[in-house]
């Protein structure tokens, strides 16, 4: 029974703290951890907005940098490239006539005067020809003074038969006279005379007959003998002209020079007008080089330019521009204007300054990398103080192997960042340490 009590006694105490309230949590015991993360996600996203609207910024070294001054000074529009000494003048030399190698005269690298021998060809065919045309000329000069001496015959003919006809005419002439004179004193008859008047009448009709045909006849003979002359000139022509065809078989050389190329060993066929070798002159050099397409429309012939060679300058101009653009590079050669230098060689390589334009005052920068990798149109300018560059918009004009024209974006005294692009990559602002 005391058991019993007890046990009544421990439930009524543990209903009773049972029943007591606990106290209440706040707002920020319920949600600190997810107040905190999503302030930082907040910051996070705030960070990567002002990240990505506002300028890159980028560190760099001031010892992997080159920092140039812009200025003001006279710019000089030129080009400089390398150009090769080539002769002045090259000329092939081809095969007139075609024909087999007998005799090969000179050789390759001599020197040669105009005129002398080369090598020697053989052509049966030709000579051949050449007897046929020669037989056939003799045989129309031989007909020619044939028929020349048939006219001169046919008009000394002529001639006699009217001289013959003008004698007549005189004597019946002085017959008609005295049978007037026997008429008026009574010796001859009206009819006498009248016959003797028609005989006179008609021989003197007859007589300019034959005149008039003596003239015409002159002047057919004239023309005849005009158009055989010119036939027989013609064919005396062709027959000359196929005679120095066998003198083509010697093949010389045209001018004077270096025979640089010959392609013909005996016994080999030459077919007419085949390249056989090459002539070079040289009593005076040209220089060949390649610039390129930028300057394509600012090249013209006798534009100056200079080579300089131990501290000497030799001046030259443009001769020749060749338009056709290859591998973006067109092809210019130049020639000595005067004095050469001693060691002129061909195949030697001289650098040539090619003057563009008269030098004038602007605004320029040393040549740098930026250009290829900007394209000209922005640069870092760097600011007062030298530990900061900015991206800056520019406009390049001339340019020439040492300098930039800028057209605007700079000024005299500003400094810029010309080398060490390739490290830059997007940065709109350097922080250089």
């Amino acid at each position: 029974m005391d058991n019993n009590k007890t046990y009544d006694t421990f439930h009524e105490s543990r209903d009773s703290s049972m029943d007591k309230a606990l106290p209440e949590r706040t707002f920020w015991q319920k949600y600190k951890y997810y107040v905190i993360a999503g302030t930082t996600f907040v910051a996070f996203l705030v960070y990567v907005l002002i990240a990505v609207s506002g300028s890159r910024k980028l560190r760099v070294n001031s010892e992997r940098i080159v920092v140039a001054e812009v200025t003001e000074t006279p710019f000089l529009d030129y080009v400089d490239a390398e150009g090769i000494i080539q002769p002045i003048l090259t000329i092939k030399i081809n095969a007139q006539e075609s024909g087999m190698v007998m005799q090969v005269v000179a050789e390759e690298g001599s020197m040669l005067k105009q005129g002398d021998t080369i090598m020697i060809l053989q052509n049966p065919e030709l000579e051949r020809t050449i007897e046929e045309q020669q037989a056939e000329w003799e045989k129309q000069r031989i007909l020619y003074q044939e028929k020349r001496l048939e006219m001169e015959q046919k008009s000394l003919l002529l001639k006699q038969q009217t001289l013959q006809a003008e004698y007549e005419l005189s004597r019946l002439e002085k017959d008609y006279t005295l049978g007037v004179e026997e008429f008026n004193m009574g010796v001859k008859s009206k009819a006498q005379l009248d016959v003797q008047h028609e005989e006179y009448i008609y021989k003197t009709k007859s007589t300019t007959l034959q005149l008039d045909g003596l003239r015409h006849d002159s002047a057919a003979t004239i023309l005849r003998r005009e158009l055989m002359n010119n036939d027989l000139e013609r064919a005396r022509k062709n027959t000359t002209h196929v005679g120095k065809r066998m003198d083509n078989l010697i093949v010389k050389t045209p001018i004077s020079g270096q025979l640089s190329f010959l392609n013909a060993t005996l016994g080999q066929q030459i077919r007419q007008s085949e390249n056989i070798g090459e002539i070079k002159v040289m009593d005076n050099f040209k220089i060949s080089t390649q610039l390129s397409e930028y300057y394509i429309d600012r090249v013209m012939i006798g534009l100056p330019a200079s080579v300089t060679y131990q501290g000497e300058k030799y001046p030259l101009k443009i001769s020749k521009v060749v338009p056709e653009v290859r591998d973006r590079q067109f092809q210019i050669e130049l020639i000595f204007t005067d004095e050469k230098p001693d060691n002129v060689r061909i195949g030697k390589s001289y650098r040539v300054q090619l003057e563009l334009d008269q030098p004038d005052n602007a605004i320029v920068i040393p040549r740098g990398d930026f250009f290829q990798v900007t394209g000209g149109q922005w640069i870092y300018k760097v600011n007062s103080s030298g530990d900061k560059a900015i991206r800056t918009p520019i406009s390049v004009g001339r340019q020439n192997p040492i300098q930039y024209e800028i057209i605007s974006g700079l000024q005299s005294g500003d400094k810029v960042i010309t080398a060490g692009y390739a490290n830059f990559g997007d940065a709109e602002e350097l922080i250089i340490k």
